[in-house]
């Protein structure tokens, strides 16, 4: 069964999606921009029927009551600290992370910094941040694809343009999402500070992104591994995707999909069959 617990981490309360039976091993789901954790749902409750218990945070200014307002809160280091406290509440020794677009930047980190607490780890969509952060500064096609990110930066024009005409700009990202999919997203984007706070994620992060050209941001992946990419992406280009695969130094699988993005809605029975036999393959007890 489907319920939604308030998990409090220092003096922020997130709101957690989950299903399963809690003696099971944990599984968490990060979400992206611009979605919530209820993109997850369906994958939660199919991979809950094969004894997991399924979480999925809306993560920082997603969730109401963990919405600061500084810039310098939306931090890659704060965001996983944030997930890390999640899994801390549930007092398991050790947890398989999903996670897409902005997840998967978060679960990246994660799985680099906490390898001993990770049995799997699946990123959609978003590479290795060292591989993605080089294409944005040195690859035509991604710097191209990631002119939305720098036209963030400047401070309230992108949240006029996103709440236009009933929020036409989002709305387009979402033509492939149900109906109660779109309502829930909306509370959180409909919502002035809940909205800047989904942008602070690339204000925040911009410029460490972009050092990877020259510098080290995040080191080489030693955990079990699944990435999933859309080769019709629209954020995402090859290059980082190519460049990506030489940080995985333990089990990996690359998943390469002819589509776009938004994959857990137009792939799902894909991403459903790879994710479940690459968690049930590293279980605790495989």
């Amino acid at each position: 069964m489907q319920e939604t617990l308030k998990i409090k981490i220092g003096s922020l309360t997130f709101d957690c999606r989950t299903h399963g039976d809690t003696e099971n091993e944990l599984v968490i789901f990060l979400h992206g921009w611009p979605e919530t954790s209820y993109m997850w749902k369906r994958l939660m409750s199919s991979l809950s029927e094969k004894e997991f218990y399924c979480v999925a945070p809306n993560l920082r200014g997603y969730s109401k009551e963990a919405c600061p307002l500084a810039i310098e809160e939306y931090s890659l280091d704060k965001l996983a600290k944030d997930v890390l406290g999640v899994f801390k509440f549930f007092n398991k020794p050790n947890f398989h992370l999903v996670g897409h677009d902005w997840g998967a930047l978060i679960g990246w980190k994660l799985a680099h910094d906490h390898q001993d607490k990770i049995l799997s780890w699946t990123g959609i969509s978003v590479p290795h941040p060292q591989a993605f952060g080089k294409a944005m500064v040195m690859d035509e096609e991604q710097i191209k694809l990631s002119r939305y990110v720098k036209n963030f930066q400047t401070p309230n024009l992108p949240e006029e343009q996103i709440r236009k005409d009933d929020f036409k700009i989002v709305r387009k990202l979402w033509e492939n999402c149900t109906a109660d999919e779109i309502e829930d997203y909306l509370k959180v984007f409909s919502n002035p500070k809940q909205l800047t706070a989904t942008l602070n994620y690339y204000r925040s992060n911009y410029k460490l992104l972009k050092t990877a050209a020259k510098n080290r941001i995040l080191g080489d992946i030693h955990v079990p591994t699944l990435f999933i990419w859309g080769n019709k992406d629209i954020a995402i280009g090859s290059y980082s995707v190519g460049e990506h695969h030489q940080y995985m130094k333990n089990e990996y699988e690359f998943l390469e999909l002819n589509s776009g993005h938004w994959l857990i809605q137009t792939n799902y029975q894909e991403l459903k069959k790879s994710i479940m036999n690459h968690v049930t393959r590293n279980k605790n007890s495989a």
